[in-house]
């Protein structure tokens, strides 16, 4: 038994900075949350298994990634007497990346029930690696002034680089990420294409595969929650194709409704 340190890293203001590479995320060091993971990665565990040991990651990580939200002062009774106090004074949207995100999101909305949630829809090109859009209901003229990205890897960083760009167009303020797993070389890219954004995860891997796997890594974290089979890249630009036009014709059957003039009763 031993006390737990990270490797080859030092800790200043309560954020990691990495000794090997420039990067500076907020990197996990707690037994608990090292126990959980080291749970999370290990090949056969079941789906249902995985989804809360998952919840339970992002409760922890998330707990310290909301340490930084702005609050202000209130004035409450209690049973007792009056008191002085406190509440968030920032409108916080959570936005899970489709669709490994999605697992995410409860203890997140445990910790901010009163915030939004948004969802984006990402893959990534088997091929290429890069990303590809498929789903986005970022609400018009109801920017957040918080967004924190759920994502439970952080491979090659193209999905979440692309993300957090949407976001930005967006309008958004603050940017918080909030993820379990990260490679070395995907955390210095997100950082250098956005060095404004705040980075969460429960730990950093060193070696990422030609194919963009994390090594050790957990896994295909989508698929290892829901049990799915992976498919194949004629399957994802098919399907990507049939939910974009499904969007764009909704989204012309709702502009068609609010053009249309009201009938008299």
């Amino acid at each position: 038994p031993h006390t737990a340190q990270p490797t080859s890293a030092v800790y200043t203001h309560n954020r990691m900075a990495t000794s090997s590479q420039d990067i500076e995320a907020a990197v996990s060091n707690h037994p608990v949350m090292l126990h959980k993971l080291t749970l999370m990665r290990q090949e056969g565990v079941a789906p249902r298994d995985f989804r809360r040991l998952l919840k339970e990651v992002t409760y922890y990580i998330g707990y310290e990634a909301t340490k930084n939200l702005t609050i202000e002062k209130v004035e409450i009774e209690t049973p007792v007497a009056p008191c002085s106090g406190f509440k968030l004074a920032e409108n916080v949207a959570i936005i899970p990346i489709l669709r490994a995100g999605l697992g995410m999101v409860d203890p997140m909305l445990e910790l901010l029930p009163n915030a939004a949630v948004h969802h984006i829809g990402m893959y990534r090109n088997k091929a290429s690696l890069l990303p590809v859009q498929y789903y986005n209901r970022l609400p018009k003229g109801q920017v957040s002034e918080v967004s924190i990205v759920l994502d439970p890897m952080i491979a090659t960083a193209a999905t979440i680089k692309a993300t957090v760009s949407v976001l930005k167009r967006w309008g958004t303020g603050k940017i918080i990420v909030v993820c379990c797993l990260a490679s070395r070389s995907g955390l210095t890219a997100l950082l250098e294409a956005h060095p404004d954004v705040t980075v969460h995860v429960a730990a950093i891997d060193e070696v990422l595969s030609d194919d963009g796997m994390i090594v050790p890594g957990l896994g295909d974290a989508g698929d290892r929650q829901f049990l799915t089979p992976e498919l194949d890249e004629v399957e994802m630009t098919a399907n990507a194709e049939i939910t974009r036009k499904r969007t764009l014709s909704a989204s012309s059957e709702m502009e068609a409704l609010a053009q249309s003039p009201a009938k008299k009763k």
